[in-house]
């Protein structure tokens, strides 16, 4: 693991909330640090780079958007085909996240998971029966699993 200078460290401090929803979010940032919005940018891509921090992304409310029909299709797949499948599922334009999960036999056969946000359980359903048709005869079965609470979503939080 790279070094973090005290920089670095008041960056991931300033950041780890979220972006100020301002049209320059980097040179307020830097404002606040006593540096340039450049040298935000190139301080948290070196980050990225290092593997410091993973990504830097959105993470919208569904709820306050609209999608209210929030399902957890959880399928259970060929293992000899997961990663190519799995790709293909992850690929598909409506699906926000896919990712494989071992089985907890034998009260859970389910290997790969994919997360679809819609308005309607309908939308839902019919997103899912698109997913089971691209996954053919390597499926062996699925289940989709509805929010019922918007839980907190943050990651690993550093003290100033």
């Amino acid at each position: 693991m790279p070094e973090l200078d005290a920089l670095d460290r008041r960056l991931i401090v300033a950041t780890q909330a979220g972006l100020p929803r301002v049209s320059r979010p980097y040179d307020a940032i830097g404002g606040e640090l006593g540096i340039g919005g450049e040298e935000v940018i190139a301080r948290l891509r070196r980050m990225l780079e290092t593997g410091v921090i993973r990504r830097i992304g959105a993470v919208p409310n569904h709820y306050a958007i609209g999608y209210t029909a929030n399902g957890m299709s959880v399928w259970d797949v060929a293992d000899e085909r997961i990663d190519e499948l799995g790709a293909k599922v992850g690929a598909l334009a409506f699906v926000t996240h896919c990712y494989r999960r071992p089985r907890r036999l034998p009260d859970w056969p389910y290997n790969l998971f994919a997360m679809v946000h819609s308005r309607s359980r309908d939308e839902v359903a019919a997103r899912v029966a698109e997913i089971d048709i691209l996954l053919g005869d390597a499926c062996r079965g699925h289940d989709v699993l509805y929010s019922t609470a918007i839980l907190k979503k943050t990651g690993l939080r550093i003290a100033a």
